[in-house]
């Protein structure tokens, strides 16, 4: 066992490993306090999936005390071996390190790969351009000179957006982004349309040196299948699955004051996990910034093909209901949404979550799942066991 704890919201981890021979098997273990200030064991984590989704970029980073943070490094290494040194730093709270590290780890990649960056698939953005190489698992974000008049903002509230996701509480639904300047790309990697791309959209952020591109400004994040693509394909186990995913994250990133702002789908992208995590940030708001309101009923005599509308909007006004109209437009997804997330679609629910936040609760979103939970497990097995006694006449009961 590390001989430091993982502090993470209200949550301390110990993180081990057991050996038994050639075998090796991880596990971590959270620990809270009760609401008489006594610790308990909350579950047990030993499922590789688990561990890796407990040790995801796209939840807030961990508070350990290390005195040689390499030797934890190289520990947790062993537990989770998908995850780079890189992305284990910056976990550890060292982003610096990390993102050293992940700078090297890129460039010698793009030593030892042939493949050219590409315009990156799916939907373009109205803020940001995005472009990828196919061989490698991350995409490259650069913002618009010319941001669309429909999304009201600007570069340096863009910026601002992305630093607040940085330091929020990403509830493993935010997708995790590196910030870097300066950053030099060899200029025969580019394809033309890529280049051409980058030149007529953001033109104040390119720069060429002979055979290089350098680009001021930019974000990194992982890559991950835009969720309206992967719709495209989805048998319907899949969507079912990803439907409700979307949904509970919606409702996981309310629990902590975090109103997406753009729901389309191609704002949410698919992991390898299978989890729906969110990475389009400009227009993301707290949640308690924001007015959630009914649609009101059409004055009488009024023109249903009118493209007027009959009641005023405000600039923080949403109306849920609304939701339905531009999200759920296949009738397969709307209703495994509506199976499972119907109440997303009503304004008294977002007004309900935002009194919660005003009352002072201290939400938390668990990083691994509630069934895990020995108080969930406990509670289950008890009220099994009672059903079982009110079914058993007395005289048996007894006997057994």
């Amino acid at each position: 066992m590390l001989s430091s704890l993982f502090f993470r919201n209200r949550t301390a981890y110990v993180v081990g490993r057991i050996v038994n021979g050639y075998n090796s098997h991880p596990f971590a273990v959270p620990i809270k306090h009760d609401s008489g200030g006594k610790l308990y064991v909350d579950a047990l984590l030993m499922e590789p999936e688990q561990i890796a989704l407990l040790f995801s970029a796209n939840r807030a980073y961990f508070l350990v005390d290390m005195e040689v943070p390499s030797a934890y490094v190289a520990f947790l290494r062993q537990i989770v071996p998908e995850r780079t040194e890189a992305e284990l730093y910056t976990m550890l709270g060292l982003q610096k390190q990390g993102k050293t590290l992940f700078f090297r780890d890129f460039l010698h990649h793009l030593r030892h790969s042939t493949d050219n960056f590409i315009v990156a698939p799916g939907i373009k953005g109205l803020v940001m351009t995005v472009f990828t190489l196919p061989s490698y698992p991350y995409v490259f974000k650069v913002i618009r000179d010319k941001i669309s008049p429909s999304k009201d903002t600007t570069r340096e509230q863009v910026k601002d957006k992305y630093v607040l996701v940085k330091h929020h509480d990403r509830v493993g639904r935010m997708a995790d982004t590196l910030e870097y300047s300066d950053v030099a790309f060899p200029r025969e990697r580019f394809t033309p349309e890529l280049l051409a791309e980058l030149q007529s959209v953001a033109p104040s952020l390119i720069e060429e040196y002979g055979d290089t591109i350098v680009v001021k400004h930019l974000y990194i994040e992982r890559r991950m299948t835009p969720l309206n693509i992967y719709l495209e394909n989805a048998t319907p186990m899949q969507r079912e699955h990803v439907m409700r995913d979307y949904g509970d994250a919606i409702r996981q990133l309310a629990a902590v004051n975090i109103f997406a702002g753009d729901l389309l789908f191609k704002n949410f992208g698919v992991t390898r996990y299978g989890r729906i995590v969110f990475y389009d940030y400009d227009e993301i708001e707290f949640l308690t910034a924001c007015s959630f309101r009914r649609i009101p009923p059409p004055p009488e005599g009024y023109d249903e093909m009118s493209s007027d509308v009959w009641y005023p909007v405000g600039p923080t006004d949403v109306f849920p209901e609304e939701f339905a109209t531009f999200l759920l437009t296949d009738p397969a997804v709307r209703r495994d949404f509506l199976a499972a997330h119907a109440e997303l679609l009503d304004a008294g629910w977002w007004c309900a979550a935002q009194q919660k936040l005003a009352s002072g609760e201290l939400p938390e979103v668990l990083s691994y799942p509630d069934k895990l939970r020995f108080q969930s497990a406990n509670g289950a097995r008890a009220a099994v066991l009672a059903a079982r006694r009110q079914r058993i006449p007395d005289r048996h009961r007894v006997e057994r």
